[in-house]
């Protein structure tokens, strides 16, 4: 083939990329054109081969002024021309135009093959920068929204302590954390015994925090605190129209919302023969029915029960049954009361100072040797909830940032000096030791004032200074 050959094929091929090109570019005006969104497409030369009407009223200028001028005639702030150099696309830039417009564009070189620049598509995002800004803000709120409402339901659905919060290194404590620990391990249901007060609820929440199931909800039930006529629609819900007042559409059961977690059945001892059958059921076939339904409803729920009662003596009683009694008591852990752990009382006492004072709002962190030997005298029947309440009391009375013997409750005194296996005192005596008591701590609390000391116990000088004879107080 000779050289005029050549050229006329190239220019048949050129001319048939030329058409190509416009059927294209065509195209795209009849595609693009009728799109509310501004879009406009450059050749590798940076001119304008396409620009839908949205784009051009936004610039202001007719379609037949922009297409096919150079991008930087039409707007001198362009960068598609360093974007078609670089061939790496601008995403979400904020662009002002030369209109004085401030949006929000993408701008996106298309390569070939060879990776060489065949043309770029640019696309307005936001035409107002304010809108922007609004949207943004928008979304913010609808953000915080979100996390607030899962923080919500967290708090009504998840657990909130963990081990951190269980305070105590006494071989008793220790032992019972042991087990705790391992329990967390597993998916075997678990069983809480201690005396009221003992902090049996702190273990079930830091045994589901610490377990799989920590994503999962953890939902509480009181079995005592639920009239047992209610008590079954609590747990597996119930159909629409089961009883007089049952809402429309039914009710959703604790076990449906702890699908997947846990559930913390406390004071277990308290249930009803008729529910622990029931509770039974569950346990063993995963499976339950809503009150006035007959769908069976599975369940992947693990069970951690509580109670301060002696489950073996009401076995023996008739009031538990002991088929429930082995499946619950796979993993046993037994709380040991406070008095069994005095070693652990000063930590505790220096934890729940710092806590009720945060909460209280009062700055009282300290405690007097004699407050503190008083204290660790008692033999506290109502374990680490009596602690607390005992500290929260004496944070309220204190004028200072010490707790001082006369902050602390009188019988406290008392109860370490009284036998209770004895023989009771006359009350007579009681009540002299109350009187001389109150006296002791006032007069220690005035540092000896004697004036102050009868004004606080609203009793005359003379009273005062005869009582203090009576009971040889110096």
């Amino acid at each position: 083939m000779n050289a005029s050959a050549h050229k006329h094929e190239n220019v048949v091929k050129a001319d048939e990329d030329t058409l190509l090109t416009e059927y294209f570019v065509s195209m795209m005006h009849k595609i693009f054109d009728p799109i509310p969104v501004p879009l406009i497409m450059i050749d590798k030369e940076s001119k304008i081969r396409m620009i839908n009407k949205v784009f051009a009223d936004f610039l202001g200028l007719a379609k037949e002024e922009i297409i096919g001028k150079p991008v930087l005639e039409v707007d001198k702030y362009s960068r598609f021309p360093y974007v078609l150099k670089t061939k790496e696309a601008e995403i979400a830039w904020k662009h002002t135009f030369e209109n004085g417009h401030t949006a929000i564009v993408h701008r996106i070189p298309v390569l070939d093959d060879k990776e060489e620049v065949k043309y770029g598509v640019g696309m307005v995002l936001f035409a107002d920068i304010e809108n922007f800004k609004d949207i943004i803000e928008k979304n913010k709120l609808l953000e915080n929204e979100i996390n607030l409402y899962k923080s919500q339901l967290k708090e009504m659905h998840g657990a909130k302590y963990s081990w951190d919060n269980i305070i105590g290194n006494s071989e008793k404590m220790a032992q019972a954390k042991f087990i705790g620990k391992r329990a967390s391990n597993s998916i075997s249901n678990v069983l809480i015994l201690g005396e009221s007060g003992t902090g049996k609820e702190l273990f079930a929440h830091a045994i589901h925090k610490d377990s799989a199931r920590s994503h999962s909800p953890f939902v509480k039930v009181n079995s005592a605190a639920i009239p047992s006529e209610l008590l079954e629609s609590e747990l597996f819900g119930y159909e629409e129209g089961a009883f007089t007042g049952a809402k429309k559409g039914g009710k959703i059961g604790k076990f449906e919302l702890a699908n997947g977690g846990s559930i913390f059945l406390d004071e277990i001892g308290d249930m009803p023969l008729k529910m622990q059958a029931k509770l039974l059921r569950v346990l063993q076939e995963k499976e339950f029915e809503r009150v006035g339904g007959n769908k069976i409803i599975k369940t992947d729920t693990r069970v951690i029960a509580a109670t301060n009662k002696d489950l073996k003596k009401q076995i023996q009683e008739g009031s538990f049954r002991e088929d429930l009694y082995y499946r619950l008591n796979v993993m046993t852990i037994e709380i040991p009361p406070l008095r069994e752990r005095s070693g652990d009382i000063e930590s505790l006492i220096q934890i729940l100072l710092k806590k009720l004072s945060n909460q209280l709002g009062k700055y009282v962190v300290k405690i007097s040797d004699n407050a503190m030997k008083i204290l660790m005298s008692h033999n506290w029947p109502g374990n680490v909830r009596e602690l607390e309440n005992v500290l929260e009391r004496a944070i309220n009375l204190a004028d200072s940032d010490t707790i001082l013997p006369v902050h602390l409750p009188v019988y406290l005194n008392h109860s370490s000096r009284i036998n209770i296996d004895g023989p009771v005192r006359p009350l007579k005596y009681l009540i002299e030791d109350t009187e001389k008591e109150a006296i002791l701590r006032c007069l220690e609390y005035t540092e000896g004032n004697k004036l102050k000391t009868a004004e606080l116990l609203d009793i005359s000088r003379s009273s005062l200074y005869n009582k203090m004879e009576r009971y040889r107080i110096t």
